[in-house]
């Protein structure tokens, strides 16, 4: 019993994660109908500037986590008006090949600058470990687990509750009638995968703060995130979050009472008869609703 609750505290933790970094890919392929394979390197670049900025610059995490945040906005609003934006409405086909070459470009350029090995973020606390009964947390955890949490609710109120967030779900359910409203919808997009870029970064940066950040990680990242997705469904906001959750939990049970050197597995299987027996997602009465 008392594994079984620090497997679920283990996997709320990371499951916490996913869910963070799967919220910016539902915004780019749930509702943008954009797939992104560079996905997972936003988040990987995400940990590597937090690396370098925390470790290598000296900055407080804080200040550190604000900056990479902000310049993968930027990065994120650059490739959508310089590339994304070039091939939209060509079909999907030239989005994968987009991003597939964008991904290898980004995950080889970061290995060649900073090299293969594992980079830490220092951890915004130290100190002993919190002992709650059985399970034991570190306090860096449950900071990291507490900022992903502001972090999608702050994206939830965008999306929900600001002009920004209206003119988005009026461009993704009809484009152009968006347009012909008054609506720039290319900045709309623009602003939407930029959006999603600096949650996959910020989901980086944290976890790089508890485990490494590295720059092979990113094609895992990018298929576990497209895992999330699916599993809660296309395009839905609290599909993400289930689904993250139910990624972690499933991850933390099977890697803790079967076998971690097959715990990716898990979510693949999970995938595969999602796909069979509901394909729209556990939790997604409509692919397009946010």
């Amino acid at each position: 019993m008392n594994l079984a609750l620090q497997f679920l505290a283990n996997g709320l933790v990371t499951g916490a994660f996913y869910a963070l970094s799967a919220l910016g890919l539902t915004l780019i392929f749930g509702l943008m109908r954009v797939v992104n394979f560079a996905h997972g390197e936003f988040f990987m670049l995400g940990g590597v500037l937090g690396w370098v900025a925390t470790a290598v610059l000296g900055l407080d995490f804080a200040t550190a986590f604000v900056l990479v945040v902000a310049a993968m906005g930027v990065l994120g609003w650059l490739v959508d008006r310089f590339m994304i934006e070039r091939v939209r409405g060509h079909g999907e086909e030239s989005t994968i090949l987009l991003t597939i070459g964008l991904s290898i470009f980004l995950a080889n350029a970061t290995l060649y600058l900073a090299g293969p090995a594992p980079m830490k973020v220092p951890a915004p606390l130290t100190g002993k470990p919190l002992f709650l009964g059985p399970v034991v947390l570190t306090k860096s955890r449950l900071a990291a687990v507490a900022v992903s949490v502001v972090l999608v609710l702050g994206a939830y109120l965008v999306i929900h509750r600001t002009r920004i967030g209206r003119a988005m779900r009026a461009t993704f359910q009809d484009a152009m009638a968006a347009k012909l409203s008054g609506i720039r919808t290319e900045r709309i997009f623009a602003a939407t995968f930029a959006l999603g870029t600096m949650l996959a970064a910020s989901a980086g940066m944290l976890l790089a703060s508890i485990y490494s950040a590295q720059a092979s990680v990113g094609g895992l990242v990018s298929l576990k995130a497209f895992v999330v997705v699916i599993l809660g469904g296309m395009g839905s906001f609290p599909g993400a979050i289930a689904g993250g959750l139910i990624l972690g939990l499933s991850e933390a049970f099977w890697g803790g009472y079967v076998s971690t050197g097959t715990v990716d597995i898990v979510g693949f299987v999970m995938v595969i008869l999602i796909l069979l027996f509901r394909p729209r997602g556990l939790f997604s009465l409509n692919a397009q609703r946010a």
